[in-house]
């Protein structure tokens, strides 16, 4: 394969590999990558993993799994609220109520601060292995390009310049209309 993926480029696409979200050629560089690349690769296992663990508590109904219940429910529908501390304290101790009293809940919680914790990471290592602040170099050369503009002799020579000219050209206009 002529076109290599870094690991950073990886990590941006893990979560449509996983999906199946890939054209097929931009799936064979990512398993070319994962092939050679353990980190990555682990990256790949522990998100798949999860991804699977949801989408198996999706098929589970109330008859076949007993803590599949109303309030399991609603925990489902407050946990990133509750992982992201969006929720008044009240509603945050009944989740975590719930996730003490429902092993699904539970597993639910441990998985998507296993996921969480996943992502930061990832995050983290991504923002370390940056050379430059790309949004600070841009802000320095626009300061650098309005100080010449203010600054270059050129554009001060071009205003006199067009002074002197509107000048000649007032005063040869009010010698013909004051004759």
């Amino acid at each position: 394969m002529t076109n290599q993926l870094t690991c950073n480029q990886v990590i941006a696409l893990m979560s449509f590999y996983v999906e199946d979200k890939l054209n097929s050629r931009l799936k064979e560089y990512v398993d070319e990558h994962l092939r050679h690349c353990p980190k990555c690769r682990e990256v790949y296992m522990q998100s798949k993993k999860i991804v699977n663990h949801i989408m198996s508590l999706t098929s589970y109904d109330e008859e076949t799994n007993p803590y599949h219940t109303k309030q399991y429910e609603d925990f489902k529908k407050n946990l990133s609220a509750y992982i992201d501390n969006e929720l008044d304290e009240n509603e945050s101790i009944r989740i975590k109520k719930i996730a003490i009293t429902n092993p699904l809940a539970r597993k639910d919680l441990e998985d998507m601060y296993t996921f969480k914790k996943l992502l930061h990471n990832s995050f983290d290592k991504t923002r370390t292995e940056w050379k430059n602040d790309y949004s600070k170099l841009i802000i320095s050369k626009l300061d650098k390009n309005s100080e010449q503009i203010e600054s270059d002799p050129f554009y001060k020579l071009l205003g006199a310049f067009t002074a002197l000219i509107s000048l000649i050209m007032i005063g040869f206009f009010a010698t013909l209309y004051f004759q």
